[in-house]
């Protein structure tokens, strides 16, 4: 079996499985990160598991994002190693985790098990001006379109990969280009595209948080037009830069084609959380529990891969590829569980799930919103902070034919508690925690303490009510 995953935006498996299938098949309306944040998002993409059994926090090396910590552990027992023990001929480009190639987490020379062939950005999301480690070797990259755009860069490598890779082995490519993050830099053919496009108004567009977590309650409303000039704008060159992702995947596939391995092959594109703009009066970032921050676009090509209804998870992710390698997953430390056609391993439909996140903030006042004091971060003009030390919270998602609700708890000085009827109110408008029928909110609090302590197995029991 062969596997090729091509990850943010997209990812591939190649295996020696019969056709048909389409270009790509979408996987259900409900797809979903259980952490709306770089790096313990992709730190659940590589282990297939919750944020509190990789412990990684957020995208700070104190939340343990490419810590020695998460070197010694969970990193050590990821997806690729598995590969890798298969003989799969393994390929990495592109962002890894935001603290990748620090001093403190190793440096440039740390190469992640599993891997053979490693090209990973120093750092957080660059397009020009970056530093690689190629191999375990620091490689600077200038300001050249031709030579240094990150995109294009990843997806040529990954064609040379697939040039000189040996026949006789199977194969696995993670590519993982910066694109659509910040700064938003465009390839110069598409930085006049999109120049009417402005964010969709619809849905909590500019709407009050009043009833929501404080740090939603801030925020201006209506935003100044200033703010919304801003998001504006971040909407169109998020946009120009996914052409590149979007040329990346075109290549990719007719490489895929040409050498008779298209339909062997597995092909996911993801991405590790969602985003806002303007939703809330918030102007631009991820982080909140709301469904524009977890929903996660996810399309999937390859022989068995059918759309479904049931949830899928990016913990999903790995032991799905895993599957598709042929590994018994019984052996392998996850919480997620494959949607592999006619697996779902163990049978069971995912009910319900959970969402964590743990805040951060700086020590001090940020000066952009002194009256806030300490403890906030990620703070933009008219007072508006997108994150805070306890902007902490656990959500039970419930998503089957009975309900389709979200149930939140903030580590907070207020035990903040938000409560959604996601049939009723698809865009979060009321939070109707004051409405609900007591039983159900005790339900759905002991559904959480559970999630909250599951470990693998555990976290696929969905026998309580």
């Amino acid at each position: 079996q062969y596997c090729h995953y091509v990850s943010y935006p997209p990812f591939c498996c190649h295996a020696s499985l019969p056709p048909p299938f389409s270009l790509f098949s979408l996987l259900p309306p409900a797809k979903f990160t259980v952490t709306p944040l770089c790096c313990p998002s992709r730190s659940s993409i590589l282990t297939g598991r919750y944020p509190h059994n990789h412990e990684v926090r957020n995208n700070s090396l104190n939340g343990n994002c490419s810590s020695l910590q998460w070197q010694k552990g969970p990193e050590a027992e990821a997806f690729p190693t598995y590969l890798n023990k298969l003989k799969y001929q393994t390929f990495f480009s592109g962002k890894y985790l935001n603290q990748y190639g620090s001093k403190a987490a190793g440096s440039v020379g740390h190469i992640p098990p599993g891997w053979d062939q490693w090209h990973a950005l120093v750092g957080n999301s660059q397009y020009y001006n970056y530093t690689l480690s190629a191999n375990g070797k620091e490689e600077k990259h200038g300001d050249s379109y031709e030579d240094d755009y990150l995109t294009d860069l990843i997806l040529n490598r990954s064609l040379h990969f697939l040039d000189d890779r040996s026949p006789q082995h199977p194969f696995f490519l993670m590519l993982s280009p910066p694109a659509c993050h910040s700064p938003w830099t465009a390839a110069p053919q598409y930085q006049k595209e999109f120049k009417d496009v402005q964010a969709p108004r619809d849905g909590s567009f500019n709407k009050p948080g009043k009833d929501k977590h404080w740090l939603l309650r801030q925020p201006p409303n209506p935003m100044p037009n200033s703010s919304i000039t801003f998001l504006d704008n971040a909407y169109r060159k998020r946009w120009q830069t996914l052409l590149s992702v979007d040329d990346m995947v075109e290549k990719l596939v007719k490489k895929l084609d040409s050498i008779k391995e298209l339909n062997n092959t597995y092909i996911f594109y993801t991405s590790d959380n969602g985003y806002h703009t303007g939703q809330f009066s918030l102007p631009i970032d991820k982080r909140q529990l709301y469904e524009f921050d977890i929903r996660i676009p996810l399309m999937v090509r390859g022989p068995g891969i059918k759309a479904k209804q049931a949830p899928v998870l990016n913990i999903d992710l790995a032991p799905t590829i895993l599957d598709i390698a042929g590994v018994n997953l019984s052996s392998v430390n996850v919480d997620g569980q494959s949607f592999l056609a006619p697996s779902l391993r163990n049978g069971t439909a995912r009910p319900y799930f959970l969402v964590e996140y743990t805040g951060e903030g700086q020590p001090t006042s940020d000066p952009t919103c002194p009256k806030l004091g300490p403890g906030v971060s990620q703070c933009f003009p008219d007072c508006v902070c997108e994150d805070a030390y306890n902007n902490t919270y656990a959500c039970v998602r419930t998503l089957d034919s009975k309900m389709n609700m979200q149930y939140c708890e903030f580590a907070d000085s207020e035990s903040y508690v938000e409560v959604y009827n996601l049939t009723s109110d698809p865009h979060q408008l009321e939070n109707i925690v004051k409405k609900v029928d007591p039983s159900i909110l005790q339900i759905m609090n002991q559904r959480l303490i559970k999630l909250q302590s599951c470990v693998s197995d555990s976290c696929r029991d969905y026998k309580q009510k």
